[in-house]
């Protein structure tokens, strides 16, 4: 029989300063200044493993989604007024009756939520994203929020299948949606039923490096512009452009590519690629990209790929410039610094209290492995309450007689994403 493992209620504060998740169970386990002409500020400014950044400023406010994989709840939306302090308000998948059975229906460990696109149109918050390993196709999904600052504000999501990943999601001048994907193709989507043009067409291979990914489309000047990941996401990953003065092409490379990367380099942060742009409510254009604290040697990178950002110089009718990405970082100034935004959830780089008690809820920033089997995690009168599972740590069952070693029916575990590279308990 089964027995519980209760943590008692009383408060426990965790100072995390080097693994993707701490555990918080059987294993226990700064912001920069601004000036008021050009700031100084340091990278990452979400620490911790924040893949495949996208980004948006509404009103004031910035709204960036990460990568979260097989984790659960998945697609964590940050929001921030100054682009340093951000605090995780809500996430866009956050009940498993979003999308019913696709976690145990997902076989690899690697699977589940890749790269997901940010936008805002016309009053409405939008994530895009597709989930990995449900079929034999990638589920594509749409959510959508009036509210980010409320987790259950969150729609079901529209769904679509598609053979691609990282969406991207593009209104053109006549109203039209359309989503581009990994390599690099273009289809016109119906967000009302999931409907996708067919066949895709292409807009552009790349510059020559593997795996031309992680597409967003921007329209300025009257010229449509294509930013794309390439070369792989370890050391030769990159950003790259071209643009056309038509939607579908043809798209005309940038002479000076990538536009962004730190590969050949003996720079502390590698792997910088996997980009997205947006402005400030002065109009100045920023980046954000994933890279990886691990210098050119790529051998010791506990972190996993975190979220940078740069100052970019977009003129009329000219190519952006991206700023290098490193630790220490000048450029355009930064708002006011300020913790001042709504919704209940911590801030990234927060230390953690834990007053596990009646009543209260799990805190937002703990994740689980897969969504959870039910009741097996709580809080109860005397703690937070955890009914261990049986699981092969490898993921695979050991026989055909044993499918839940697999761990697709979910994992007795909860833990959260380290932000700095040591931690301490109390």
């Amino acid at each position: 029989m089964k027995q519980p493992i209760t943590w008692i209620a009383a408060p426990v504060t965790l100072t995390l300063e080097s693994n993707l998740l701490a555990v918080i169970g059987p294993v226990a386990s700064t912001p920069a200044s601004s000036s008021v002409s050009n700031s100084t500020y340091y990278n990452p400014i979400l620490p911790g493993w924040h893949s495949d950044p996208s980004c948006a400023q509404v009103d004031g406010t910035f709204y960036c989604v990460t990568s979260t994989f097989i984790s659960f709840p998945g697609l964590p939306v940050y929001a921030s007024k100054d682009l340093l302090n951000w605090k995780l308000v809500s996430h866009a998948w956050n009940r498993e009756n979003q999308i019913p059975g696709a976690s145990a229906n997902t076989t690899g460990q690697q699977h589940g939520m890749f790269a997901a696109t940010l936008r805002y149109h016309e009053g409405l918050f939008y994530v895009i994203c597709e989930y990995l390993g449900v079929g034999a196709h990638n589920l594509g999904v749409v959510f959508t929020s009036s509210n980010p600052f409320d987790e259950t504000a969150w729609s079901d999501p529209v769904t679509f299948e598609t053979d691609y990943i990282d969406p991207d999601l593009f209104w053109d001048d006549d109203g039209k949606v359309y989503v581009a994907t990994q390599g690099i193709v273009l289809q016109e989507i119906d967000l009302a039923t999931g409907e996708l043009s067919q066949p895709p067409v292409s807009l552009w291979n790349g510059t020559g490096g593997v795996w031309p990914e992680g597409p967003h489309l921007y329209k300025k000047d009257g010229y449509y512009y294509l930013m794309i990941a390439e070369g792989g996401t370890e050391t030769n990953h990159s950003i790259t452009m071209a643009r056309s003065r038509e939607l579908k092409g043809p798209y005309e490379a940038y002479e000076n590519n990538p536009v962004l990367s730190n590969r050949g380099t003996d720079e502390y942060f590698q792997t910088v690629g996997h980009g997205d742009l947006f402005q400030d409510t002065a109009g100045n254009w920023w980046g954000v990209a994933l890279s990886t604290r691990s210098g050119p040697a790529w051998q010791i990178y506990p972190m996993g790929r975190e979220t940078v950002l740069f100052p970019v110089t977009w003129d009329e009718g000219e190519w952006p410039i991206m700023q290098p990405v490193r630790g220490k970082m000048s450029g355009w100034s930064l708002p006011p610094p300020t913790k001042e935004l709504p919704g209940t959830g911590p801030f990234n780089t927060d230390d953690d209290v834990y007053d596990f008690k009646t009543g209260s809820e799990i805190p937002r920033n703990l994740v689980y492995w897969r969504v959870p089997p039910q009741d097996a995690i709580s809080i109860t009168g005397k703690g937070l309450q955890m009914i261990p599972t049986r699981n092969n740590l490898t993921g695979t069952p050991d026989s055909a007689s044993t499918p839940e070693l697999t761990g697709q029916d979910g994992l007795s575990f909860i833990g959260r994403r380290q932000t700095k590279p040591a931690s301490r308990s109390s």
